[in-house]
């Protein structure tokens, strides 16, 4: 799969190497061991993969198709093999998927071998409740929800139903619910997006030709954002290498913000372990930040134990230092950034301003403001678009049409829209799964003569629907071409949707409710533009569906202010940050080890996603469960040295003045409620607010914003007069 012979070096490749900073350089050339890049935000991660791609194409001389690259977006793949292929031409033969894509790839293509159909649907969320109410129709969907969330997290760590799963849940039912909804989805020939990644696993290590073949193929294996990958993601790694597979990771322990999702930081912490003679490549020169900024993310992140280290800089030493708003509540916290933005256009300050929260539901007062203000913005983490329900409801007919055994899609769309085809009648047709094999086509037939007559003549037009797109699949003459002039599979949705009776449904919906639920019907029928007319076209566009990112709705595409949380922030960036809500209990959470540790890698991402400005903002009172509750600013406040921020209080919008004089000098005994008893070691004024450093009789010291933290008390007898300042 490698050839000796070089084909030479493209002038594109030599500029792009030319470009690259010495650390940069070092990863594109090492390739004699495993390969560890840790890439600090903004340190040009994605153009130290793509030009090593086309180095060992041009430069080393590597069979293209020998080459498999892995990330977690189809955007970030997408953007990843189009610049490859700027830099070499013959990089278009690489494979560059998702985990999740590629899982799919190799199980089609192995489909004999793992006991699937060709053709088999990925069912997401949904579908896997809906699936799980079919086998235990007296439980409530929310309480199948968090089964299917356990069983989705036990396929994250390649747990069976057999294995123990109590570190997953101690919930006795887990296992028997489990095992019965695994066993279903395996006779109606469907996988979930655990298996996506969990069955590559154990085939590969199950069947060692298949685990030769692919090991033959891919001889070098490059992982990006290898710090959100999960057990699963690590197993399948390890098991597509052999002794000989060059692999390098890409990643950044201080960006591993996805433990919810199954991330597990500890790959990237242990890769050297797992790969013996690792070489790692520190990529610290960020290009995206000011120095200040850079200081203050560093300073906070610097705190974990669970990180590898390294330090960022960069050569635009300017900027202004971040600032540090005290607030009273979080009505002055939206005013105030009301008038930043306001500020932002009076003075004609070019670029976006991103406003980060913690939660989803934290937006909601800045919606309302800015709506009220009629400033144009755009939100961030919107309903999917193939999560709507008529999108939903048209992908169930494609499924079933590529795969007649999906009984979720099934029951989706036999009755929709309604044609008086009841719960028994539906009954009785799976009544004949067993003599159909499976094929839920075939067991409505066998059902016709058991239903009424109602009921039958509304199934032989549910059944007409699918025999007419059969033959529109394997022809349509009035098929639009695609521009390698293949026929597209656009014609065959648009067909499919006005005789299944969706789009008149949806037309009918959008009239009484004022929805726009056709416009994203005539847009999956866009979408489908790019496949071609077949059943593997279709197999294709159902795939691409199901492994699509989410899609941003936006009030204003071109708004100049963005709501966004934290999470959803990664691999963006933005001239101004705002980071709301600096509270304890709300940022960070809580108080775990290990949730505090990637709370700081949290504060971290957010942090380094501005190019010019960073702000923070704090409150000392918050509306929570209706009612106003005191809050103690966040911990990562206390954790910034002194120098890195510049502290402002403001009170109802006007910048608040201290008394004079301040009771808590150096040297002032305190209790505190939660740490007891202990000193006041430094004292100084941050802004225009007193901060002082306590030392407690348990050792541990911290900083507080006396003004701000209730639970803090001076003791009885101490003196009032000003301590130690800057």
């Amino acid at each position: 799969m490698m050839h000796n012979n070089a084909p030479g070096v493209t002038a594109s490749l030599q500029q792009a190497l030319a470009g690259l900073n010495p650390g940069q350089r070092e990863a594109v050339l090492h390739q004699s061991s495993p390969l560890l890049i840790l890439a600090g935000a903004g340190s040009g991660k994605t153009r130290v993969i793509t030009v090593k791609i086309a180095y060992q194409i041009e430069a080393l001389g590597h069979d293209p198709r020998s080459i498999l690259a892995v990330t977690f977006t189809n955007k970030a793949a997408g953007e990843m093999r189009e610049r490859a292929a700027g830099l070499a031409e013959r990089a278009g033969d690489v494979t560059i998927r998702t985990f999740h894509s590629f899982g799919a790839w190799m199980l089609r293509r192995n489909a004999d071998v793992a006991g699937l159909p060709r053709g088999f649907s990925i069912y997401d969320d949904s579908d896997a409740v809906s699936l799980l109410h079919s086998l235990f129709p007296e439980r409530k969907r929310p309480d199948l929800a968090r089964y299917s969330q356990a069983i989705s997290r036990a396929k994250d760590y390649c747990l069976t139903p057999e294995d123990d799963l109590l570190e997953i849940s101690e919930d006795p039912d887990l296992p028997r619910i489990y095992a019965a909804y695994q066993k279903r989805l395996e006779e109606i020939g469907n996988v979930d997006f655990g298996d996506l990644i969990m069955r590559p696993v154990k085939l590969l290590e199950s069947e060692p030709a298949v685990a030769q073949r692919l090991q033959s193929r891919f001889r070098s294996i490059l992982v990006d954002e290898y710090q959100d990958s999960n057990v699963a993601q690590y197993r399948l790694l390890r098991a597509l290498c052999d002794q000989t597979t060059f692999v390098c990771v890409v990643g950044d322990d201080d960006q591993s913000i996805y433990r919810f999702r199954g991330a597990e930081v500890q790959n990237i912490l242990s890769f050297s372990r797992i790969f013996p003679g690792t070489r790692v490549v520190k990529l610290e020169q960020n290009y995206r930040s000011t120095a200040p900024i850079l200081d203050l993310a560093g300073a906070v992140v610097a705190r974990n134990e669970g990180r590898l280290g390294k330090h960022l800089y960069t050569e635009r030493t300017e900027g202004d230092v971040p600032r540090l708003i005290l607030l009273g509540d979080q009505d002055q916290e939206v005013s105030w950034v009301i008038e930043q933005v306001r500020s932002c256009q009076r003075e004609d300050r070019p670029g976006v301003t991103a406003v980060l929260y913690r939660t989803n539901a934290q937006s909601r007062p800045f919606e309302t403001a800015l709506l009220r203000e009629g400033i144009p913005y755009r939100i961030v983490g919107s309903l999917r678009f193939y999560e709507r329900e008529e999108v939903k409801d048209a992908v169930a007919f494609l499924r079933f049409l590529a795969n007649p055994r999906d009984e979720v899609g099934f029951r989706r769309i036999v009755n929709k829209p309604a044609r008086g085809i009841g719960a028994k009648t539906l009954d009785r047709l799976l009544q004949h799964q067993g003599v159909a094999r499976g094929d839920l086509r075939r067991a409505c037939e066998y059902g016709l003569g058991e239903v009424s007559k109602k009921a039958a003549l509304a199934l032989k037009e549910f059944l007409q629907v699918f025999d007419e797109m059969e033959r529109r699949l394997e022809g349509d003459q009035d098929a639009e071409l695609t521009p390698a002039g293949e026929k597209t599979l656009a014609s065959a949705v648009e067909h499919l949707l006005e005789i299944s009776g969706l789009s008149r449904y949806h037309q009918e919906q959008d009239q009484i409710a004022g929805t726009q639920k056709l416009q994203n019907l005539e847009e999956l029928v866009n979408a489908a533009s790019l496949y071609p007319l077949s059943r593997e076209g279709l197999v294709e566009f159902l795939e691409a569906i199901e492994l699509d990112s989410s899609r941003d709705v936006a009030s204003s595409e071109d708004a100049r202010v963005v709501l966004i949380t934290m999470h959803n922030t990664k691999g963006l960036e933005f001239d101004r940050v705002i980071i709301t809500g600096l509270e304890e209990g709300l940022f960070p959470r809580n108080d775990d080890p290990r949730e505090l540790e990637e709370e700081r890698r949290l504060f971290y991402v957010a942090v380094t996603r501005a190019h010019q400005e960073v702000t923070l903002t704090s409150c000392r009172r918050r509306r929570l469960h209706g009612r106003f509750m005191d809050l103690l600013p966040s911990r990562f406040l206390a954790e910034i040295p002194r120098d890195l921020v510049q502290v402002e209080s403001f009170q109802g919008g006007d910048r608040a003045s201290l008394q004079d004089g301040s009771p808590w000098q150096k040297g002032t005994p305190v209790y505190h409620d939660d740490y007891g008893s202990g000193i006041v070691i430094r004292s100084w004024q941050a802004g225009a607010e007193r901060c002082v450093e306590v030392r407690f009789e348990t050792g541990m010291t911290g900083q507080f914003f006396p003004a701000y933290d209730s639970s803090l008390e001076r003791v009885a007898g101490a003196e009032n007069s000003w301590g130690d300042s800057w």
